[in-house]
C-alpha cells in the first residue's frame, strides 16, 4: 500500500447521540500506513471503513481517547473483525490499541465478555493492548505521537501531538474543550483538530456548555491565541447538518485568520501543509 500525502478521513463527525452522521472517529493515512482514532459507538465503523474503500486489514493500529460509548464501543466491533480476518489468514501481522489504563480495561472487560473463546486466545499474541501513560511516546510509521492528557471534569481522555515526516505538526485535543496545562503541545500546530459542539448563537437551543463542550465561535479564538494554521472542527450537532460547513466556517472566522475546515463524513483533507 503506497500512500503519497498524509491525509484524514473523517469516518464520523458527530457528537454522541447524532443520527444523521457518524459519531466523532477518523483515519490518518500516512506514508506507508494508518493510524484509526477512535471508532464510533457500534458496527457502524465496519460501513463507514467501507465506504471510505479502507480495507481493515490494512489498519494495525489504534488510538482510543476515552471510555465514552461513542467512541469505545465500535472499537470493539474492531477487535472481532480483525480477529476474524487473521483466523481466516486476510490480515498478516498484529493489531495493536494504544490507550490509558481505563479504556483498556473496559474494551478488554466487553471483549472478554462478548466474544467466543477462540477469539480470545488472539488478545496477547496477535492483538495487543498497549497501555499508555500521560506524556508517553507510541511510533506509527516512523512518526512518534506523544498522548497527554487533556485534563477532562468527566472522563479520563487523552489527546496527542504528532510530527509528520514532512515536518506537519498535527494535534488532536479529543473531544472536550482545552486546557490551559496543555498550551506547549498546542501553540504553533500546523493543524488542530478540535470540538466545536454547536455555533456560539445557537448555544441556548444545544447547551454546549451544560455538556462541558465548547462552540464554532471559541475554537475558533482558541486557535488564534495559539497561532493555529488550520483548524478542523468536529464532533458537532446534527441539526443543521444542510448549513453546519457554512455557518461554523463563517462563526470560526470571526476571530480565526487561518484555514478552517468542517467537514462532513467519509470527507477527505490533505494535511500536507
Amino acid at each position: 500500500m503506497e500512500i503519497s500525502n498524509n491525509q484524514i478521513i473523517m469516518l464520523g463527525t458527530g457528537n454522541a447521540i447524532a443520527t444523521q452522521c457518524y459519531n466523532t472517529c477518523f483515519i490518518l493515512k500516512m506514508a506507508k500506513t494508518m493510524l484509526l482514532v477512535d471508532a464510533g459507538g457500534g458496527n457502524g465503523i465496519l460501513v463507514q471503513l467501507e465506504k471510505a474503500k479502507i480495507n481493515i486489514s490494512d489498519i494495525h493500529d489504534m488510538f482510543i481517547t476515552h471510555a465514552h460509548t461513542d467512541h469505545i464501543l465500535g472499537a470493539v466491533w474492531m477487535v472481532r473483525t480483525v480477529i476474524h480476518r487473521m483466523k481466516d489468514k486476510e490480515y498478516k501481522g498484529s493489531f495493536t490499541v494504544y490507550s490509558h489504563d481505563k479504556v483498556l480495561k473496559v474494551l478488554d472487560w466487553i471483549c472478554r465478555m462478548t466474544l467466543p473463546k477462540i477469539d480470545l486466545s488472539y488478545l496477547g499474541k496477535s492483538v495487543f493492548f498497549h497501555e499508555l501513560q500521560d506524556k508517553d511516546l507510541f511510533n506509527v510509521d516512523s512518526a512518534d505521537f506523544q498522548c497527554f492528557d487533556i485534563l477532562s471534569t468527566k472522563e479520563k481522555q487523552f489527546g496527542f501531538c504528532t510530527q509528520m515526516l514532512n515536518g506537519t505538526k498535527l494535534v488532536c485535543l479529543g473531544d472536550e474543550p482545552y486546557n490551559e496545562a496543555n498550551r506547549h503541545y498546542v501553540e504553533g500546530a500546523d493543524w488542530l483538530l478540535c470540538e466545536a459542539f454547536c455555533l456560539y448563537k445557537d448555544r441556548h437551543v444545544f447547551k454546549p456548555y451544560e455538556k462541558h463542550h465548547s462552540t464554532a465561535l471559541e475554537a475558533g479564538l482558541l486557535a488564534e491565541k495559539l497561532n493555529v494554521k488550520n483548524l478542523l472542527l468536529y464532533h458537532t450537532e446534527d441539526k443543521t447538518l444542510s448549513t453546519r460547513k457554512k455557518n461554523y466556517m463563517e462563526e470560526v472566522l470571526l476571530n480565526f485568520k487561518g484555514k478552517v475546515f468542517v467537514p462532513d463524513d467519509l470527507e477527505e483533507i490533505n494535511i500536507n501543509e
